[in-house]
Parts: structure tokens; C-alpha cells; sequence
């Protein structure tokens, strides 16, 4: 009896070790759940730096989620038209987008700002404004209407002024021309008489050189050699008074990016945020190089805008901020933000940045 008894007690000592060591051992990791997401785009398909922030965009954020957010990018005109993408979003027919801002004016007005202004605000001006003097802010406040939170995610810094048969001697030699070109600057043409086109960037070549339209912008001597302008129009003038420094945006639906965990939304801020530096860093290492190309090689007649037609330019732009912030309050909250941060901006850029370019290099 004795000896069942302790056969007993060691049975159960046995059973409690065991079932203590299983207790030790950690619980198999749960599978984390895997997103897929579609990205739409205004650009073709991997277009030079414009589609390759893109495509890198999604590349970094599966990266960093370790496979977790996987994006599939498809260029403009391949799932949705490239002037179609805020809807596609918005509606949460897919989850991501990348474009530019002053494609939706018809949306609201108030887009505009967060893509370009003329004689505005240049790429640097741009970033501060956003990230620290409160743009970041009402652009959330904005797109939150249309249940979208949008990032800057690319700049072409300050940008040519564009391609045209024939020389600009006058502000009269812009009345009746047929001009592509979006946003604002666009709207300030209209003021001059001109009549400004939106064209997505796949159809402007076939456009000019067609005869369609009679001149275009786009964005620099890099980007404009890739797009072959060259090849329908001679004369290329600066400078890019419309468009003077012009961010890129990453946009998401709302709700879906307000349901993924903390970590996959902090990963996509980051991949935003990465995307507006390398966008930048390749005009600006790239421009001077094929300026030089296309004035020596291609035999493009490099102009200035004449002064008095940039003072009339500047003086329809400053008007039709005005027209715009008097007829809606929410446009008129971001116009004074904006003017009000470019004046402290260049204030302090006139001691620092002007000052320094006065200076030889080494």
C-alpha cells in the first residue's frame, strides 16, 4: 500500500512538472495578417522618377512591414484614367494613390495650394510649410472630406517655364495661346488671355506635336529630354514662375489606413516621407546635365520670360488668390496660411539661402 501510495504522489509530482514546463514554453506566434493594396497613379507606367517614387514607395513599405503590406502600382490609364485617381480612392475602389494635388481643383479649389503656386513657395519652402507651419494640418482637414489622408511624396523643384513655337516677347504673345498646363499657373494663363489645357502626361508629346496645343510645361530639362520635347518645339523658357517648387502626394483611403495597425501606418508615413527627398534629389542631380544636352545637342533655344511679362504674370496670380479666397472660407484659411508663412519664408531665405548663392563656388 505504501509503495502504490508513493507511485501515486510521483505520478502527480510528474504531471504538475510537465505541465509547468509546457506552461514555460512560449505560445507559438500568431500570423500576422497580410494586406494587399493597389496603388493607381496619374503617370505611365513606371515613368522616370514621377512612376518610380511610386513603384519605390510600395517597394519600401513592403520592405519595412516584412512582407506584411504588399502594393501593387499600376500607372495611369492600366486599372483607372490618370485624372480619375482621387475618385478611385476616395471611394475606396482601391486603397492607394499618387499624383499631384492641383489635378482635383474641381474637387475644391483648396487642393491647389498643396501642390503648387505660382511665384510661390520653392521645394524647401514647400516641406517647411507643411511639416512645420501647419500645412500638414489643413491638408488632413481637406482631404478628410473626401475620406483621404494624403503625404507630400516627391518634388520637382523649381521647374522650367515651358516649351513654345515661338518666342514670348510680350504678355499679348499668350492671348489665344493653347497651353497645357494645370492648377493655378493655368488659371493665371487664362488671365493673359491664353487658354490652359489639362493633358495627362502620356498624351502632352502626341498633343504638341500634333498641333493640338501650342505649347506645354512639365517639369525640367531631365524629365522634358525623356519626354522628347525637343522634338516638336524649339524654344524652352525660364523660369517655372507657375510652378516654383511642386510636391508630389501620396494619397490613401481614410478608413482602410485607419484601420491597419500603428505600425504598418507609421511604415507608410516613413515610406512617404523617404519618396519626397529621392524625388527631389533626382531632378536636382539630373537637370543640368541634360540642359546642357538639350541646348548643345538637340539645338533648343534656351529664353527668359521677359521681366514686365513675369511682373503682369505675377500681378494675375496675386489677383486670382484673392477671387479664390473670396468666394470659400476653407480656401481662404489656406491662402492666408500659405502667404502668410511664404512672407516669414523668404524674409529669413533673403539673409540665408540669397545670400549665399551670391557666393563663388569652391
Amino acid at each position: 500500500m505504501k509503495r502504490r501510495d508513493v507511485l501515486k504522489k510521483v505520478g502527480v509530482g510528474a504531471v504538475g512538472l510537465g505541465a509547468a514546463g509546457m506552461a514555460l514554453k512560449p505560445r507559438k506566434a500568431r500570423a500576422k495578417k497580410v494586406y494587399n493594396w493597389k496603388m493607381v497613379t496619374t503617370w505611365p507606367p513606371h515613368f522616370p522618377v514621377l512612376g518610380e517614387a511610386a513603384d519605390k514607395t510600395a517597394e519600401w513599405i513592403k520592405e519595412m512591414s516584412d512582407g506584411r503590406l504588399n502594393i501593387t502600382v499600376y500607372g495611369g490609364g492600366e486599372l483607372v484614367p490618370p485624372l480619375q485617381v482621387f475618385d478611385a480612392v476616395s471611394s475606396g475602389t482601391v486603397e492607394m494613390g499618387h499624383g499631384a494635388a492641383y489635378y482635383w481643383a474641381g474637387k475644391h479649389p483648396a487642393t491647389q495650394f498643396f501642390a503648387a503656386v505660382p511665384f510661390g513657395l520653392n521645394a524647401q519652402g514647400m516641406n517647411a510649410w507643411l511639416m512645420a507651419g501647419g500645412g500638414q494640418e489643413l491638408w488632413d482637414e481637406l482631404y478628410a472630406r473626401f475620406n483621404l489622408k494624403a503625404w507630400p511624396a516627391g518634388n520637382t523643384g523649381v521647374q522650367m517655364g515651358g516649351w513654345f513655337n515661338k518666342e514670348i516677347k510680350t504678355i499679348d504673345d499668350l492671348k489665344g495661346l493653347k497651353m497645357r498646363i494645370p492648377g493655378l499657373g493655368g488659371k493665371v494663363l487664362k488671365k493673359a488671355g491664353g487658354n490652359a489645357i489639362l493633358v495627362a502626361g502620356g498624351e502632352i508629346f502626341t498633343n504638341l506635336d500634333r498641333g493640338v496645343i501650342d505649347a506645354t510645361e512639365w517639369v525640367g530639362p531631365y524629365h522634358d529630354s525623356k519626354m522628347g520635347f525637343y522634338k516638336a518645339a524649339k524654344y524652352y523658357y525660364s523660369p517655372g514662375w507657375h510652378e516654383p517648387g511642386t510636391t508630389l502626394e501620396c494619397m490613401v483611403n481614410k478608413k482602410k489606413y485607419e484601420a491597419l495597425p500603428k505600425d504598418l501606418q507609421a511604415i507608410i508615413d516613413t515610406a512617404c516621407a523617404k519618396s519626397n527627398m529621392w524625388s527631389l534629389c533626382q531632378f536636382e542631380a539630373k537637370n543640368e546635365k541634360y540642359l546642357v544636352e538639350l541646348v548643345e545637342k538637340h539645338h533648343v533655344k534656351l529664353r527668359t520670360f521677359p521681366d514686365p511679362v513675369l511682373a503682369q504674370l505675377k500681378k494675375y496670380s496675386k489677383e486670382l488668390l484673392d477671387e479664390l479666397s473670396a468666394k470659400d472660407p476653407f480656401t481662404k484659411k489656406v491662402c492666408d496660411s500659405y502667404r502668410a508663412f511664404q512672407k516669414t519664408y523668404e524674409a529669413w531665405n533673403a539673409i540665408s539661402e540669397e545670400s549665399y548663392a551670391k557666393l563663388k563656388h569652391l
